[in-house]
């Protein structure tokens, strides 16, 4: 239903101005537009469009038809567009306010600088027009859309006019619930209270005279829309609801036509039928509608024709009436609507299609895919199996190279070793000794022995520990992950390489970190990467004979890892080097056989950490080892 009573609501300038900045914001990103757009005119083209809404421009359905006509309008423009759009909200109040201040805010905002075309959506806009153009923009072209045909105002339409109108069907939209429902003997018309609402309950009532003593019509006019709430909730059987329009109800309360609907909607326990193809899809079963798509199309067409130059005399266009009926399934379902009681040539709209409509070929697919599969699962179950041997061989094989590793490396260290144990050794032989002699005496001192005997024990367990560390370096073991405390495991290492620094005169120095440091490893590889780049380092001091004779070993937390970095000051690392330096065979010793650092590496991933080595900048080489913090 469109209507013919207008109110004027006046915009502030400043509003004014940011519409305009977006028409030219708007018009700017059409002119470079993407390839396959319509090709513009140069900017001295600029169409200024000025579209004049009855009920507010989010006001349904008039907003959809607006807002379609607006998307084709720019889509099939030829030039750049400068859309303006105003207001009237006349049609939503139950008295007319006055139209004056309106009218002299259009008349200042476009004097001098008329529009190139007037589209009017609705009759109250139309009717405005045609009222004030003669004050606001006599020569501007204007096509008269979105009205019904009844309240077209004929009598003042010029040679400068398109009307495209629409007809409404009554009989039509009513005799659509008749056949759907055929038990139906009451149906509720949803409507306001506004002047415009209150002609098209006349004119409804004229046109269904015929159907009297088929239904019975029960009219909402004069109730507030949370009585028709109520009211809806509780239909006798056999009923329906009619959605007519709902600008305002009989309290005066302006509704939005979609919320209004979708609130009817979640409470009706009736079907709900419309004409008006904008409420389709989330509240109304459907039917006979008008169509957006034919109405917004002849009001582009017209338009482009009237811009183009072409006289609006020359334009005229047959009212358009309903399109073919056309059906929500979802509505259908929910109120038992049986699809054979539906009008020939209908077409229904959200269909949730059933498993096998919407998967049928893939279930074609399901058996060949299912043998398919199956074939491909002994495949991989056979490929798995044998991954997972070739990683326990080689895992295998990483543990023998590494154990042949360590003994590489304690055989650099036997001389170190041999001296950490001649130490304790020699002492207990010397105190042995003494006690012997002591014990001769007429008095031997207790006490003197019982402090003999005490550094024995102490020498002795000094002896058992060295040997206790390299028994633990030297065991044939598989590789095994647990909780390992990183300091101490660093610790252990340096005890073995102490003595080897000391009789080369380096200083090795150590600084663990103040909180534990706790990762999943296995503790003697983890230890024999320590040994190895603790051995490199006092190799690189020995052999660069530097004054400062150092390596120091730290470690701390970064992020969510542990950190290991042995530094020293020796010559560091050639710069063509340090690309290869991990790389198996790759050595720089006239004697190593370069698997010292490959070793190292592959233990350090499969713990899952990582290795690099650099420069310092002071001089020297720096390794540092990353592995996951255990939180």
């Amino acid at each position: 239903m469109s209507g013919h009573v207008t109110v004027a609501s006046a915009k502030s300038w400043p509003v004014t101005a940011a519409v305009l900045c977006l028409g030219l914001l708007l018009a700017a990103c059409i002119l470079s537009g993407p390839t396959g757009a319509v090709e513009r005119s140069p900017r001295g083209d600029l169409k200024r469009v000025l579209v004049l809404h009855s009920f507010g421009r989010e006001f349904r359905p008039w907003s959809e038809y607006a807002r379609s006509i607006k998307v084709e309008l720019e889509r099939q423009s030829p030039w750049p567009l400068d859309v303006q759009e105003h207001s009237l909200l006349s049609a939503r109040f139950n008295t007319a306010g006055p139209e004056a201040p309106f009218v002299e805010y259009l008349g200042s905002l476009y004097q001098g600088k008329p529009p190139d075309i007037v589209l009017s959506i609705g009759a109250p806009a139309a009717r405005f027009v045609q009222r004030y153009r003669a004050k606001l923009f006599p020569e501007a072209p204007t096509v008269l859309t979105v009205v019904e045909q009844r309240l077209v105002n004929r009598l003042d339409l010029t040679d400068n006019d398109v009307v495209v109108s629409v007809r409404n069907d009554f009989v039509a939209a009513f005799e659509n619930i008749l056949k759907l429902l055929p038990d139906t003997k009451t149906v509720a018309i949803v409507v306001g209270a506004s002047p415009l609402e209150k002609f098209w309950i006349e004119e409804v009532k004229r046109e269904l005279k015929p159907l009297e003593g088929r239904l019975d019509l029960v009219w909402y006019s004069d109730l507030p829309f949370e009585e028709i709430l109520k009211r809806a909730s509780a239909l006798p059987p056999h009923s329906a609801l009619f959605w007519g329009l709902m600008l305002v109800d009989a309290a005066g309360i302006v509704h939005e036509g979609d919320i209004a609907l979708h609130r009817l909607h979640a409470v009706a326990n009736a079907p709900i039928f419309s004409y008006q193809e904008p409420f389709f899809g989330d509240a109304s079963v459907g039917g006979p509608m008008h169509s957006v798509a034919e109405t917004s199309s002849k009001t582009v067409s017209a338009a482009i024709r009237i811009l183009g130059g072409e006289k609006p005399a020359r334009i005229k266009y047959e009212p358009i009436g309903f399109g073919p009926p056309k059906y929500d399934w979802r509505e259908l379902q929910r109120w038992g609507i049986s699809e054979s009681n539906l009008p020939p040539g209908s077409e229904i709209l959200f269909r949730e299609p059933t498993l096998w409509d919407r998967y049928s070929w893939q279930m074609l697919l399901i058996a060949a895919v299912i043998l398919i599969q199956a074939g491909f699962i002994g495949g991989l179950l056979n490929e798995r199996h044998r991954r997972q041997l070739a990683e326990i061989e080689s895992r295998q094989r990483l543990t023998e190279l590494a154990h042949a590793n360590r003994y590489s490396a304690v055989g650099e260290l036997t001389t170190s070793i041999a001296h950490e144990l001649n130490q304790p050794l020699g002492s207990i032989l010397t105190n042995a000794e003494t006690a012997e002699l002591m014990l001769k005496a007429t008095s031997p001192d207790i006490n003197e022995i019982r402090q003999i005997l005490a550094d024995i024990r102490r020498d002795d367990q000094r002896a058992s520990e060295v040997i206790r560390r390299l028994r633990s370096v030297l065991k044939k073991r598989p590789f095994e992950i647990k909780d390992t405390e990183l300091n101490d495991t660093v610790r252990e290492a340096i005890g073995l390489v102490t003595a080897l620094a000391d009789g080369r005169r380096i200083t090795l120095a150590y600084a663990p970190a103040a909180a534990e440091l706790h990762v999943k490893g296995d503790p003697v590889q983890l230890q024999q990467v320590v040994l190895n780049l603790i051995i490199n380092a006092l190799d690189a001091v020995s052999d660069a004979d530097m004054k400062k004779r150092e390596v120091s070993v730290s470690t701390g937390r970064a992020g969510g890892h542990a950190e290991i970095r042995i530094a020293d000051t020796g010559s560091g690392i050639a710069v063509g080097d340090l690309a290869s330096i991990f790389n198996p065979f790759f050595t720089t010793k006239p004697q190593g056989m370069g698997m010292g650092l490959a070793i190292v590496k592959t233990i350090v991933e499969a713990h899952h950490g990582t290795i690099a080595a650099e420069n310092q900048p002071s001089g020297g080489a720096l390794f540092t080892i990353r592995l996951p913090i255990i939180h």
